[in-house]
């Protein structure tokens, strides 16, 4: 690796590790805690698979293929974050950084990429891909799931633009629009 490179990537982590402890510096509001504890409880889950099942009771029959297609592709990213902890070993940012908050609970050991928004960002984008008309529900409530990972000192940034990342690519793999 070159050497500027290596200078780009310090860089890169000093960013990263300080826009981390600044952002989990904000779960000192007991509101704003509160509040992204909330968003990332919901993000486990309850709050997509609670619309899906709110999508087939509305929309009846018709629904099926599209929700088992949505939740199947929620299914891979599992597989695909999962894998990827296991590969790249990233510790969590506040197990690193003294200054970082940890105010949420982690699922697991390893940081990189956020799983949550990694789901949050495939569940937005495999809906509107179906049911645009949910997109001023998903996408505010992507992007609370997806910031309450840095607040709640679980992902430094990085994690969390990778998990988005992965999420979109994820979403046009599985509707046939990037082969």
């Amino acid at each position: 690796m070159s050497n500027k490179m290596r200078l780009y990537l310090t860089r890169m982590n000093h960013f990263d590790s300080a826009l981390c402890i600044k952002l989990s510096h904000a779960s000192q509001y007991t509101f704003i805690r509160d509040w992204f504890r909330l968003m990332s409880r919901l993000g486990d889950g309850v709050f997509w698979y609670t619309m899906l099942l709110g999508i087939i009771f509305m929309q009846g029959e018709s629904a099926w293929m599209p929700v088992l297609h949505i939740v199947i592709t929620g299914l891979m990213g599992t597989l695909v974050y999962k894998w990827l902890k296991g590969k790249t070993l990233r510790p969590r940012p506040y197990q690193v950084l003294q200054d970082v908050w940890l105010t949420g609970k982690p699922l697991d050991y390893f940081s990189f990429p956020s799983g949550h928004t990694l789901h949050a960002v495939t569940f937005t984008c495999m809906t509107l891909a179906y049911f645009p008309s949910l997109a001023l529900l998903v996408i505010p409530f992507s992007m609370m799931v997806a910031m309450s990972r840095v607040v709640l000192g679980l992902h430094y940034p990085s994690d969390v633009l990778a998990g988005a990342v992965i999420g979109v690519a994820l979403s046009l793999i599985s509707m046939n629009i990037i082969l």
